[in-house]
């Protein structure tokens, strides 16, 4: 096959290793063979040095990279993600004039990314994609010289310390996802700087400190999906930094909705992991006109302020696990795109507000483990949620609760968080309760005991008296 230079064999159930004479092809210019469940090591490709398009993720490759791949000079694309390859991160890829696309996620590359000092590493490249692997230490890396960049993701990994400022050098940067490790650093406002950023996904991080007002001001001009959730956020959710989502303020138009434009470039797709409707999912290709805000497990406090109705781009909101409290606001029927909405495990209270049953494109909602009370709306899209949507809520009564309005109060029922503390309260209660059974019987028992033994003894004493009383008379 010495004149062949497209090779597709993507998506069937070949197995076994990858034949070596698929890397001895002169001519070979792309290779698919992801998805089918090969094993074993990649073969060497230093006789197919016209190679651009190399893809072999989702299968059970192992062993490391080969080194022959840098003299592949024309190589655009290595999608290698999804398999179990142990490696340290191959910088010796930065040989490469043209690589353009670098995926390594889900395998086992392990170690420090070092920092090369005055060294332009990778300038071509705008897709680097290491997320889930074994990759440590702190985020200094000088990879980030690569200003090209559109997407970069090192989620699922330990990287700490603080974001490396450099990450405003990359302008054309889209997609940036660093969820799941261990950065400490309060909410970097400065990424505002890039003027083309659509998802920041900071989730299960150790970002910490209130979003302020002030820095908010510049605002995130094409920001459309923001997950912060599972860090250590707290204070006010202020108004300006609702104001500075530009993006999420503006309607979608319906007809663009219908050209399924996807945020990446032909030979890669951008994907991502969000909870929506209360279940964690993976988008294996991103719209660019999903929309999402994810705030949960956080310590915000506070009211929701009724300004969150300006981002009327919403599909998924999700503002659960934290501390706010007052009422819901009845402006939320401003988000007519809203398909879920999670505002569970905080302090809200009052009634549902009933204009919330004209969003009619709802298909989750939670508002679990409040202190709502009042009537359940029963119009439109209210009609289809469960008793899940309203638990812990002990005033809330109407359908779907068992509960009719008008019936006495019921016992406020415990959130899932209470229950261990709440166990161990009632097993401590149960003991000392014995226990002051216990010592109280005690005293009790004794005080008895002495006032009995003390009757007998003064009977007994006063026989023995007695007694000699009569002998006494009879020596007489």
């Amino acid at each position: 096959m010495s004149r062949l230079y497209f090779f597709d064999a993507s998506h069937n159930n070949f197995s076994g290793p990858i034949p070596n004479c698929l890397g001895n092809m002169s001519a070979i210019e792309y290779l698919d063979l992801h998805g089918n469940n090969f094993s074993g090591i990649l073969p060497d490709f230093s006789k197919s040095p016209n190679l651009r398009i190399l893809k072999v993720s989702e299968n059970r490759l192992d062993g490391r990279l080969p080194r022959s791949l840098a003299e592949c000079t024309r190589l655009e694309v290595l999608d290698v993600g999804n398999n179990m390859l142990r490696d340290t991160f191959p910088f010796w890829l930065r040989k490469l004039p043209a690589l353009t696309v670098l995926v390594l996620r889900k395998n086992k590359f392990y170690g420090e990314i070092k920092h090369f000092k005055n060294k332009i590493v990778f300038p071509t490249l705008d897709v680097l994609d290491i997320a889930s692997n074994e990759f440590f230490g702190k985020l200094s890396f000088d990879l980030l010289q690569a200003t090209q960049l559109r997407s970069l993701k090192i989620g699922g990994n330990k990287f700490e310390g603080k974001l490396p400022r450099s990450l405003v050098n990359c302008s054309k940067l889209e997609v940036l996802d660093l969820g799941n490790n261990m950065i400490h650093d309060p909410f970097p406002f400065w990424l505002a700087k890039l003027p083309s950023l659509k998802v920041l996904i900071l989730r299960a991080n150790r970002f910490y400190g209130t979003i302020s007002e002030s820095n908010a001001e510049s605002g995130f001009p094409k920001l459309r999906i923001l997950d912060i959730a599972s860090n250590k956020f707290s204070g006010e959710l202020s108004i300006e930094f609702l104001q500075s989502l530009t993006e999420m303020t503006m309607m979608t138009d319906g007809g663009q909705a219908n050209k399924l434009d996807y945020i990446g470039e032909r030979y890669y797709q951008d994907s991502l992991t969000i909870v929506n409707k209360g279940v964690e999912l993976f988008y294996e290709k991103v719209l660019t006109i999903l929309t999402c805000l994810d705030l949960s497990n956080n310590s915000f406090h506070g009211r929701i302020p009724g300004e969150i109705h300006i981002l009327k781009a919403l599909k998924v909101l999700n503002l659960s696990h934290n501390s706010f409290y007052g009422e819901i606001p009845s402006a939320l029927d401003n988000l007519k795109d809203l398909e879920s909405l999670d505002l569970s495990l905080n302090k809200l209270l009052g009634k549902i507000p009933p204009q919330l049953t004209s969003l009619t494109f709802l298909e989750a909602l939670n508002l679990s483990y409040n202190q709502l009370e009042g009537n359940i709306p029963q119009s439109n899209q209210f009609g289809t949620f469960s008793n899940d949507s309203y638990l812990g809520n002990p005033k809330l009564c109407g359908r779907p609760l068992s509960r009719n309005c008008g019936e006495d109060d019921l016992p406020v029922p415990h959130s899932p968080r209470e229950d261990k503390e709440d166990s161990w309260l009632d097993a401590m209660s149960t003991w000392q309760i014995a226990l002051i059974g216990y010592a109280s019987g005690l005293v009790a028992g004794l005080c008895i005991g002495y006032t009995v033994l003390n009757e007998l003894g003064n009977k007994w004493v006063y026989k023995l008296k007695k007694h000699g009383e009569r002998n006494r008379r009879r020596s007489r």
